[in-house]
């Protein structure tokens, strides 16, 4: 589960970062139930397996778990439901234009508050091979370790 930041970010999804290419970022509200509203806020929700579908020109995020409080038990088999995505028609015909070219998909990526709203990002991504995270963290691990050099060298 994912806290609070003081930034106002809800949820990262950083295994997204790891696993795709994320070429374009799109902005979109969330259509939620009262609790949803409520659990979000405390930070109770998990969005590493989520990701967006569309159905009849309309986007819909799947997979993201939302935990509800204690005194709604009833609304345990409702964490799962699929949400609606606020968008405006322009970016649903872009994104879904863009994921019907061959291997690419559309991840959840963040979930944050705007003037008292709740968004989510969502990303067009392509997803990485095997091959393509290891040089992801090899480049990583080189930075890093050219920044201490560079940081030691200074003293």
């Amino acid at each position: 589960m994912a806290k609070a930041k003081s930034d106002d970010t809800i949820a990262l999804n950083k295994i997204a970062k790891r696993n795709y290419f994320l070429d374009e970022i799109f902005h979109a509200g969330i259509v939620l139930r009262g609790w949803e509203v409520k659990s979000l806020r405390l930070g109770k929700v998990d969005i590493k397996d989520s990701y967006v579908n569309f159905k009849n020109d309309e986007a819909f995020i799947i997979g993201m778990k939302i935990d509800p409080p204690q005194s709604l038990d009833s609304e345990r088999d409702q964490s799962l439901r699929t949400k609606k995505l606020l968008l405006h028609k322009k970016e649903l015909r872009e994104i879904k234009s863009k994921i019907e070219q061959k291997g690419l998909t559309c991840i959840l990526t963040k979930i944050f508050i705007s003037s008292n709203l709740i968004k989510c990002e969502i990303a067009i991504g392509k997803g990485k091979k095997q091959h393509d995270q290891r040089e992801t963290i090899k480049q990583r691990d080189w930075s890093r370790q050219k920044d201490r050099l560079l940081k030691n060298s200074h003293k």
